[in-house]
């Protein structure tokens, strides 16, 4: 077991600080904008809900390069990983558009909300910057998905790291203005990205086409067109994954959107919860990535018991370090809000949510890396199923019943923003037990069907 453990530490740890490097965009946009005023945090927190739903989605598509390259490579069959690469770039650039033109016109959703014009404003103006560097960032995951399914995740890491250091500088230019440029707040953030977006895009590429270690991949030795078989075999695997993560997402957004309801300060404390969330959330995340990376591979090179021994491993490393990191934020929750503002009411909104929070931690860690293990088996379709079922049903649905008191008979302590927490978590945890059933039976019939061939 701690050999596995080893391995997966191994490829998980720049996996983890390249992650919170991107986390940490959002936190310093939180606490940037959370200075400039309490309305530019507001449309930074509605506008980002929208933006990551879109971008989620999308991005889960074009990973579902990450699995088909890892066993590609556990088979060692290199050339076809290059063809592999090159369509996945003709699909980033094609759902681009689809994302673009659902960012740049946010209307539909946003009404959803209700909110102030001067909040909705705001919030108009920094999805359609964003929407700008939505095609850069698809194509960056190219280039992530490639690294990650080959093993290779401290190429990420390093530009991942030094686009925080540039987006620093940005945002304080942007946010709060100067050298001849006007102080944009909340959408000042998104300029700053997408600035980003486009450097390290093309940085990628380029690395793509000069590293030695690519050669052997042909990536640019050859130009095509779509393929139709490998769009679809892209697709099949793609399109329920990119439906995963926008259940998983918009679940997240919705909530936002109604949360909204209940005024500008709840939705501000809202924002800091869930970004404290998101970055607890890093952690999943890498394992599940190193965990699905290296299950992929094993699955490629036919070994079928290490794969499924290396999942469970995998499951459990993330669960335990899930637990010591909810019980630590806890202890710590007043001095973490400290850290995201000075606003006394803000803080007051937010303090109720964070236990609760910390719960849907714990389910969330569970969830998220029996699913990339999934994933990692070219499974998504079931996944997506049990996704929408806890997520939209329990989640969305039970949340709108405890936050708005539907049936008038929630006590007062489960009700807004804590009732919405509250059915989120409860929706992780019946999306995790589902997952993890759906992986056991998978890993079982495959480790017994190769058994017979034997």
């Amino acid at each position: 077991m701690f050999a596995d453990i080893r391995k997966i530490a191994g490829l998980a740890w720049p996996v983890l600080i390249g992650q919170l490097a991107v986390i940490a965009f959002g936190v310093m946009d939180t606490v940037m904008v959370g200075r400039f005023s309490a309305v530019d945090l507001a449309a930074l927190g509605l506008g980002s809900s929208v933006y990551v739903s879109v971008f989620v989605a999308l991005t889960g598509v074009v990973l579902a390069l990450q699995p088909i390259a890892a066993q590609l490579f556990g088979a060692r069959r290199y050339t076809e990983i290059g063809e592999e690469v090159r369509q996945g770039l003709w699909l980033s650039a094609a759902l681009a558009v689809l994302g673009f033109v659902v960012m740049f016109f946010p209307g539909p959703l946003l009404a959803i909300s209700k909110v102030p014009p001067a909040l909705y404003d705001r919030t108009e103006t920094y999805l359609r910057i964003a929407a700008l560097g939505l095609p850069a960032s698809l194509v960056f995951r190219v280039y992530t998905a490639l690294a990650n399914g080959i093993g290779k995740p401290r190429l990420v890491m390093i530009l991942q790291v030094a686009a925080l250091l540039l987006k620093i500088p940005l945002n304080l230019w942007f946010i709060f203005g100067g050298f001849g440029v006007p102080a944009l707040g909340g959408p000042g953030c998104a300029l700053a990205s997408t600035v980003i977006n486009y450097s390290f895009a093309a940085i990628g590429l380029a690395l793509l086409a000069k590293l030695d270690f690519f050669a052997q991949f042909e990536i640019f030795k050859h130009f095509c067109w779509p393929d139709r078989k490998r769009q679809i075999a892209l697709l099949k695997l793609g399109v329920p994954m990119g439906l995963s993560y926008l259940i998983e997402v918009t679940s997240y957004t919705f909530m936002a959107l109604f949360i909204a309801r209940f005024g500008t300060t709840t939705l501000a404390g809202h924002q800091i919860t869930g970004n404290l969330g998101a970055v607890l959330y890093m952690t999943p995340m890498s394992i599940g990535i190193a965990t699905s990376t290296l299950v992929a591979q094993a699955l490629g090179a036919h070994r079928y018991d290490h794969a499924r021994t290396l999942a469970f491993h995998g499951i459990v490393m993330a669960c335990a370090i899930g637990l010591a990191y909810a019980a630590i934020a806890f202890i710590l929750r007043p001095a973490i809000l400290a850290g995201y503002t000075t606003n006394a009411a803000v803080i007051a909104a937010a303090m109720p949510l964070l236990p609760i929070m910390l719960v849907y931690h714990i389910f969330d860690t569970f969830q998220t890396v029996t699913a990339f293990v999934l994933r990692a088996y070219k499974v998504a379709v079931v996944p997506t199923v049990i996704y929408a079922i806890a997520l939209w049903g329990v989640g969305l649905g039970g949340g709108y019943a405890l936050g708005f008191d539907v049936s008038g008979t929630i006590p007062s302590w489960l009700t807004g923003a804590r009732g919405f927490w509250a059915a989120s978590a409860a929706s992780l945890a019946v999306a995790g037990g589902g997952l993890f059933a759906h992986w056991r039976a998978i890993s079982a019939r495959r480790t017994s069907e190769a058994s017979a061939s034997r």
